[in-house]
Order: C-alpha cells, then sequence, then structure tokens
C-alpha cells in the first residue's frame, strides 16, 4: 500500500468515525514503520471530534503487505487473537476496531493504540539505554508468555485456527516435510534435522495457544521496560515449549549469543518469570528439542521469505537478504543435532 488515496482517506475517516459513533475524524499524519516483514504497518495520528474516543489518538493502521506467507493469519483473525492476549492481562496495543470491508482502503485492515518505544532486535541486545534492567525484562517476558499460554483450547475457541493437534511436534513436522517436498530443492541439513526431530519426538503434553513468533523483535520496550508483545499473525494451538524453544534459540539472540534468552538475560530469570505465573516447571529438555526446531522452522521462513523476493516480485533488500540466511540456521542445527551435543543448551 503506497500510501493512501485522497479518496482512501476520506472513506477512512468516515469508517472510523462511524465505528467510534464521531461527528468526524480527521487524519493529522500519516507514516510507514519500519520492520514488519509480513505486514504493511502505518503510524496513523487521527483527530476525532465527538463521540466515545473524542480528541487525539495515535493509531497503528496494519495491513497486508503485496506478498506474504501462505501461514500467516487474516487480520480479523490476527484482531481476534489480540483482543483475546488483551483480555488475558498480556501486555498488547490495545485493539481498537478490525475492517473486513475491501471498499474502504481496497484491504482488510485493523487499528490499534500506538504504543512508544523500540522493536529493533540489535538495539534491544546492545543498547542499556532502552528495556531497563535485563534480568527484570527477561523475568517479564516469562511472565507474559505464560499469560499468552492461559488461553487454551478449554477456555477459547477460535474458529479460524486449525483443530488443536493431538501431538503438536508431529504436526510441526509433517508441515516442514510438506514443504520441503514442495519446494524440490535439496537442502540435506534440513533432511538430516527433520529425522534427529522425528526420533527425539516428545510425549505430548496439552496444548496451549502459542505466540509463534515470541522473541526479541517482536516485543517493544522503552527505557524503563517492556511496552508491548507484537506481531500475531502466526499464533496457534501448539506445545508451550515450542514458544520457549524459539525465544531461546540462536538464530534470535542477534548481538547477544551469550545470554540465552532472547539475547537479553539467563534462561533462570525467564524461567522465574514464566514458572511463578503457569505455576509449572519448564522441562529444559523439551526446551532444547524445540530449540532445534526453532532453527529449521526459521530456514524455512527464510526459503519462503526468498522466495517471495525471487518469485513473487517483492523486490526489498530486507527479503532478499532473508533469503540468504538459512545456510546460518543449517550450521547452528548441526552443531544441535550432533551426537556429543545432545540436550546441551546454551
Amino acid at each position: 500500500m503506497q500510501g493512501l488515496s485522497a479518496q482512501d482517506k476520506e472513506r477512512l475517516c468516515q469508517c472510523l468515525a462511524d465505528v467510534f459513533s464521531a461527528r468526524s475524524v480527521s487524519i493529522d499524519a500519516m507514516s510507514i514503520l519500519s520492520g514488519g516483514a509480513i505486514q504493511e504497518n502505518w503510524a496513523l495520528d487521527l483527530t476525532i471530534t465527538g463521540g466515545q474516543r473524542d480528541g487525539h489518538l495515535s493509531t497503528v493502521l496494519r495491513t497486508d503487505s503485496p506478498t506474504g506467507v501462505a501461514v500467516s493469519l487474516s487480520r480479523a483473525q490476527e484482531f481476534s487473537l489480540l483482543q483475546a492476549a488483551w483480555d488475558a492481562g498480556v501486555t498488547v496495543p490495545e485493539p481498537l476496531l478490525c475492517v473486513t470491508d475491501m471498499a474502504v482502503i481496497g484491504k482488510e485492515f485493523c487499528l490499534m493504540r500506538r504504543v512508544g518505544g523500540t522493536a529493533l532486535g540489535q538495539r534491544i541486545t546492545r543498547d542499556m539505554t532502552v528495556g531497563g534492567d535485563r534480568e527484570a525484562l527477561t523475568e517479564r517476558l516469562g511472565r507474559e508468555m505464560a499469560r499468552i499460554h492461559s488461553i487454551t483450547p478449554d477456555t477459547h475457541q477460535f474458529a479460524f485456527l486449525d483443530a488443536p493437534p493431538d501431538d503438536p511436534a508431529a504436526a510441526e513436522l509433517a508441515s516442514m516435510c510438506r514443504f520441503l517436498d514442495e519446494m524440490d530443492r535439496p537442502r540435506p541439513v534440513l533432511d538430516w534435522t527433520i529425522r534427529w526431530l522425528q526420533r527425539n519426538r516428545p510425549e505430548p503434553q496439552g496444548t496451549v495457544l502459542a505466540h509463534h513468533d515470541f522473541r526479541t523483535g517482536n516485543y517493544m520496550v522503552d527505557e524503563s521496560g517492556l511496552t508491548a508483545i507484537l506481531d500475531w499473525e502466526f499464533a496457534g494451538w501448539s506445545d508451550r515449549c515450542e514458544d520457549i524453544g524459539w525465544f531461546h534459540a540462536m538464530c534470535w539472540r542477534f548481538s547477544g549469543r551469550d545470554k540465552p534468552a532472547g539475547g537479553i538475560g539467563s534462561r533462570e530469570a525467564f524461567a522465574r518469570g514464566y514458572e511463578a505465573v503457569s505455576g509449572l516447571k519448564i522441562d529444559q529438555t523439551r526446551v532444547y528439542y524445540w530449540e532445534v526446531y526453532a532453527h529449521l522452522r526459521w530456514a524455512v521462513i527464510a526459503l519462503q521469505q526468498g522466495d517471495r523476493y525471487l518469485v513473487g516480485g517483492e523486490r526489498t533488500l530486507d527479503l532478499g537478504l532473508t533469503g540468504r540466511r538459512p545456510a546460518e540456521m543449517e550450521l547452528e542445527m548441526l552443531r544441535m543435532t550432533a551426537p556429543h551435543s545432545l540436550g546441551e543448551a546454551v
């Protein structure tokens, strides 16, 4: 979406006025936000006259990129999960509205209140002026993830999500196998890793709502600490340790490779927060398994992102470079699945 035409803005303002029961809505400023490899995010400053939101409102308008990833949720589906997370006490941007009428701006979109801070992983793992005390931030993130995992198939039903799998690990591996078979490009290390994961698959222990992309780079911090958990477009039912493994995986530590919890803190700090809210003890052997899987999954996503550049016609530098990342993931998979490395999380 290359900005909005005058007609688009007029329709958008009328739509927002209707939803907010306002006399009028005007757009004071609009600018594209950085990040968001799958979706487009626009900072939208509004003046609302009358109604329940009377005054100035700083928001983010979230809509689809020109090309996407097949497993990504729609904006309406993502909004539904964001609302559930908000209701569960997760620190997320306040969800304001979702519009599926394509006649407004030509795409589905949702609107949320804008929060301050940065989500840049390289900055968060290097710049000690943001995020506050790192062990406190790590513990806080453990608490946030546990609140997400309080959403279960017993407490919530989302018709748009696949049915909760009886065996989340088996279901995830089947999905990876299907993609690699369809890709028809040999990746021996990915095949090796799938075989290792199949042979070491843990027993199922129930399912929860997994964020599926809970990592440094997908939460925002300001000078004091956490301000929001972002990017819910991959969420679905899975093993709770899938999220925990993804957060701890080497591929998401950026410059903080010696800090296993998201490149910012210790495993112990994260576990303190998670266990305090969930009442459950984290099984680090299961987490190791899901860390191996995290590198496989990120390699597959990187291949998909590369195809958006090579095949889908979305010629951005970020997508092109991401398509070169699988080799890095493959090296980590080989390290983690070597016989002498089994269970030795770093």
